[in-house]
Order: structure tokens, then sequence, then C-alpha cells
């Protein structure tokens, strides 16, 4: 999740149709496909296996700020993919400066959830 966004970036300074923009696409597609996605599901799956063995884990404010940004991370990688299907079909109408700025929703997120998953600060 944190490459994709820097991927679309140099995607929409392609030109459509040619073999960097093909080159990208196939990019993209892997990322999502054998990273991102199963990623995102053994997060879920070890999260929630977690909760189940430890339901006190609810009871930290921090761990309801971090299932959150999980929540609004799976949120980004839907809208990526969503994104991706886009280039894809070569219906980019988003600018690389707008990639730019959505490059770092991914960043700031790992970073709360990290800072929340080993401070545990309340």
């Amino acid at each position: 999740m944190l490459y994709l966004p820097r991927l679309f970036v140099y995607h929409a300074d392609t030109q459509v149709g040619s073999d960097q923009s093909e080159t990208f696409k196939i990019m993209e597609r892997k990322l999502v496909r054998y990273i991102g996605t199963p990623a995102m599901i053994a997060t879920w799956v070890f999260g929630i296996m977690m909760v189940v063995a430890n339901p006190s884990v609810f009871d930290g404010g921090w761990m309801h700020i971090k299932f959150t940004c999980v929540i609004l991370m799976s949120a980004f990688h839907g809208i990526s993919a969503g994104w991706m299907k886009k280039f894809g079909r070569d219906e980019n109408t988003k600018s690389a400066k707008f990639y730019r700025y959505a490059n770092e929703i991914p960043t700031i997120l790992m970073i709360i959830i990290v800072i929340m998953a080993v401070a545990k600060p309340f």
C-alpha cells in the first residue's frame, strides 16, 4: 500500500497506450494481487485471531485508534484498487499531483498504527 500510489504518480505522467503505461499496468496489478491483497487479508485474519484470543486488548483506547486506522487503510486499499482498474482501462482523470498527495495517506496511517501498537499511549 505504500508503493502503489507512487506507481500511480509515475503512471499518470505517461502516454496512454505507450509501452511504459502498459508496464505500469502490469506492475500495479501484480502489486495489488500478489502483495497488497494477501497482506490485507493476513492483517485481518491475525487481528481477529488476536482479539478472539485476548478480548481485553480493546480495553485500551490505543486499540480503538489502531483499529480505526486499519479500517481506513483497508478502505484506501479498495479505493486504490479502483484507481488501478481505471488505469487499466486507460480512463484515469487524476493528475500525478493528486496521487502524490494520496501517497501520504497510507504512510500516515501506518505510522499511527505502529505507534499505537508499540507505545500503547492510553
